[in-house]
């Protein structure tokens, strides 16, 4: 699996995850976040292997479904994209500047920026 599609799908999960089955929660969790191999799952089940890797497949495509049909996620990236777009012109402000108390202003914006950002 490569790790696009594993970033994708815990960012999906992140979004949608309450909206699967408890099992799907649970197989989810234990795979992507604690990083336990399919027999793990299957021994902490007492199910099968390929019964873990169905209720994987059908989670991912449960996710995939929701974001198809709600676009959290795409219009969370569209938000961070145009954040960081804001962010890149008030740095281009305030380097033009030669306003002290614009720069000063324009940094307190960048700090809220920052902290949504999470940076």
């Amino acid at each position: 699996m490569e790790l696009d599609h594993i970033a994708r799908i815990s960012l999906l999960y992140d979004f949608y995850g309450q909206l699967l089955t408890k099992r799907q929660r649970e197989v989810m969790e234990l795979y992507h976040e604690e990083n336990l191999s399919l027999t793990e799952i299957a021994d902490e089940f007492s199910i099968s292997r390929q019964g873990v890797h169905d209720a994987l497949k059908s989670a991912e495509k449960a996710l995939l479904s929701y974001e198809e049909k709600l676009k959290l996620v795409d219009k969370f990236e569209k938000s961070r994209q145009a954040i960081r777009a804001i962010d890149a012109a008030i740095d281009q402000l305030a380097a033009e500047s030669s306003d002290d108390h614009l720069t000063e202003r324009l940094q307190k914006i960048k700090e809220i920026i920052d902290r949504q950002l999470g940076e």
